[in-house]
């Protein structure tokens, strides 16, 4: 079928037709970064050809070279054969206009707390120049970290991972952004390698996926580090590390925000005495938590 393919098909959509048929036939998954065949053929096929993200329709009649056709099929016939998520075969994923390289060392940026941070925590922290110090934990491709960095001019930020690989993808995106003089990367467990540091602020999307929804994972989420999605029995094997050692690491009327999926119901029944304030996203309110740590103590 490929190479019936490359002979016959000649002009972007062409291959955009082709492609949502093929992923729509092989029954693909989609969740990281796009959410159906449509928009996952597009993204692929502008960035195989070099073409501006945004700006598909202009390109639909332009004929390729034999060449590009070759490439985008290639492109194709790998996130079915593979069963990859697109940023994965790409290298790279995008939070809002921020751009970041990962590959399966970590799992593909999608955190809620980005779009927080792009506001500052508004209104969460009155003065983002008077935050002096961060904690990124559970860092991964250090995204989160970045866009702290980015959010609070003034702060020194740590990321920390146990993953030796994670946190070399995370130095190259560090690299990226030249942040290297403000943004340290640790190697550790939770917060063993950081005693006696204190924040102002820390961030975690750590890992939430419990037993159950392990097992039924869609093939493209099983390509991802497990080590950064499986946490337990009922997925709040981290969050309850978070919950007991954050108050140690926070200073006076520091704030903790954490991502727990759609662990929201479970997480208040383990902790029935904990005031969790949810915080709005545009996947709703009940992915994001955050505390003071006068709530922690």
């Amino acid at each position: 079928m490929f190479e019936q393919a490359q002979n016959e098909l000649s002009t972007l959509r062409d291959l955009m037709r082709f492609s949502v048929s093929r992923f729509c036939e092989a029954g693909l998954f989609f969740g990281h970064g796009t959410d159906n065949a449509w928009d996952e053929s597009a993204y692929l096929l502008l960035h195989t050809l070099h073409l501006p993200l945004d700006r598909l329709e202009p390109f639909m009649d332009a004929r390729l070279t034999s060449d590009e056709r070759a490439a985008a099929l290639r492109m194709i016939e790998r996130r079915i054969s593979e069963r990859l998520p697109a940023a994965y075969l790409t290298h790279e994923a995008w939070l809002g206009d921020c751009r970041f390289y990962v590959d399966e060392r970590v799992i593909v940026p999608r955190s809620h707390i980005a779009e927080l941070l792009r506001e500052q925590l508004s209104p969460w922290i009155d003065d983002p120049w008077a935050v002096g110090s961060v904690l990124d934990l559970c860092t991964g491709s250090g995204c989160l970290a970045i866009l702290a960095a980015n959010a609070f001019p003034e702060a020194r930020v740590d990321a920390v991972d146990l993953s030796p690989g994670a946190l070399a993808v995370a130095q190259r995106n560090v690299d990226d952004y030249r942040l290297g003089s403000r943004l340290r990367l640790i190697e550790c467990d939770a917060f063993s390698g950081i005693t006696g540091q204190r924040y102002d602020l820390i961030i975690s999307n750590p890992p939430y996926v419990n037993a159950e929804s392990m097992a039924a994972l869609p093939e493209e989420y099983r390509r991802e580090p497990r080590l950064a999605l499986a946490s337990g029995e009922d997925g709040l094997d981290f969050v309850r590390i978070i919950l007991r050692e954050a108050p140690g690491h926070l200073n006076p009327n520091g704030i903790l925000i954490v991502e727990i999926g759609n662990n929201q119901n479970e997480l208040e029944l383990a902790f029935p005495e904990t005031s969790f304030t949810w915080l709005d996203t545009s996947a709703g309110d009940q992915y994001v938590f955050m505390l003071r740590r006068e709530d922690l103590v």
